[in-house]
């Protein structure tokens, strides 16, 4: 029958308090607890930060309880066992004799082994005449069958806290990313907003960030992300939700403040309802799409009935589609349409229809009130084809023909940029002249446009 003793530790160790409450834990085992030898091993690796065992001490503890026969460690059986270093060093994977024995003590220390030392220090088994072990000296087990319910919560907690960190962790990736990116879009997007104030908070908060943070620090930096997150998101849910009404008040044009008659008409054309005048009475207009004509709208007519766009063209003057495109990307900021209603667009109508759809729109500037708005109604239907750029930009050609007291026959127009004088004296320049096609004014005319 194995006896336990309240031993010293044999040589130069000194005792401490420590070992005694070691010992006491390992007399009040109860006499029928049995536990496994690997499930408590497994609930004390993850315990091991909360008990101050190291990865080496964990490696040895592991390698004691091999010489442990069977699978469960009971208070009834012997919990002492004594292999000599030179075996533990053989099954702790050949760690040094030094390395070996500070791991030890740390095992000791933290109260998962009692040491059992002999008068002389060696590690053996006294057996008696049945061969059963009577007295043996080495490392006691008996606290890992005391402390098995301890080390299962501590496991539990460790686990605990081992989730609720990496949460945190993903909380503040999330958060990081989530208000870098919504800055960059609201900046991007001309949002009004107080974005260096919001970028200030945010470098500032993340600045206080340790390299390896506890989980509380950890936390507190994650909620002051999360104020930051808010007030971000407000300001940009804010600004679409202004977009979206200004949008809906386009659709039902309540928007547009124009009392030009030509330009409403070209307004009106872009519904699938109202009247018009033909010949000596009304009718019904039908779908505006389907009565275009099939000619496609050429550069030189877009430039005569928007100039306007060529203030915005960066590389002189417009002589290609691709110019006039790049010219309506430019402008687009200082009328208020954001790049994403203008890529809209551009998916929905094609660059070039895009463009001119924009040129327009600055031609008419001053009588509406919220372009982003309108042009995002205007690729909307065109997106139902229910709209084409045809109408609009004949009304803007019609309406400057008009203010110059031209007929809708052919003028001849100088190129851009030149200016011109008659005959008749310096100091009298000739009215700007647009040069359209017979066939172009022909149609006009019969469309109602004059």
């Amino acid at each position: 029958m194995i006896t336990h003793l309240a031993t010293t530790p044999f040589g130069a160790r000194p005792m401490s308090l420590g070992l005694i409450s070691s010992q006491l834990t390992a007399k009040e085992v109860k006499k029928d607890a049995t536990v496994s030898k690997w499930r408590v091993f497994g609930d004390i690796r993850e315990a091991k930060d909360a008990l101050g065992a190291t990865d080496r001490a964990l490696a040895i503890l592991d390698a004691l309880l091999s010489f442990h026969r069977g699978d469960e460690l009971t208070a009834q059986g012997g919990l002492v066992v004594f292999p000599s270093n030179k075996l533990l060093i053989r099954r702790a994977n050949g760690m040094s004799p030094a390395t070996l024995r500070r791991h030890l003590a740390v095992l000791v220390t933290c109260g998962l082994v009692i040491r059992r030392d002999s008068p002389n220090g060696k590690r053996y088994a006294r057996k008696g005449q049945n061969g059963e072990i009577e007295q043996a000296y080495g490392f006691d087990l008996s606290p890992i069958v005391a402390r098995a319910e301890e080390f299962e919560n501590l496991a539990a907690a460790a686990q605990a806290e081992q989730k609720a960190f990496k949460l945190a962790k993903e909380r503040l990736t999330i958060c990081r990313r989530d208000i870098v990116k919504m800055i960059d879009a609201g900046i991007n997007e001309s949002v009004p907003g107080n974005w260096r104030g919001f970028l200030t908070r945010y470098e500032t908060i993340v600045s206080r960030l340790p390299r390896t943070p506890p989980r509380q620090v950890l936390d507190a930096i994650v909620a002051e992300l999360e104020e930051l997150w808010a007030d971000v998101h407000e300001t940009l849910e804010t600004f679409v939700k202004s977009e979206d009404s200004n949008a809906n008040e386009s659709h039902s044009d309540r928007h547009i403040q124009n009392s030009n008659p030509d330009f409403n008409s070209t307004d009106e054309s872009e519904h699938r309802y109202g009247k018009i005048n033909e010949a000596s009475g009304s009718a019904e207009k039908t779908d505006n799409v389907r009565n275009l004509p099939k000619r496609e709208l050429t550069l030189g007519v877009v430039l005569n009935a928007c100039p306007e766009i060529a203030n915005f063209s960066r590389s002189g003057p417009i002589r290609m589609w691709r110019d006039l495109a790049a010219a309506a990307d430019v402008a687009r900021p200082t009328m208020g349409i954001s790049p994403s209603a203008w890529q809209e667009a551009v998916e929905v109508m094609g660059p070039d229809k895009a463009a001119v759809t924009v040129a327009a729109i600055l031609q008419r500037a001053d009588q509406i009130n919220s372009k982003g708005g309108y042009l995002r109604t205007l690729t909307e239907r065109a997106r139902n084809d229910q709209f084409s750029v045809w109408p609009m930009v004949m009304a803007l050609l019609n309406a400057r023909m008009e203010r110059m007291g031209s007929a809708a026959g052919a003028v001849e127009m100088p190129e851009r940029g030149q200016g011109g004088s008659d005959g008749g004296g310096a100091g009298h320049e000739k009215p700007t002249s647009i040069e359209i096609s017979s066939a172009l004014a022909k149609t006009m005319k019969g469309k109602g446009w004059k």
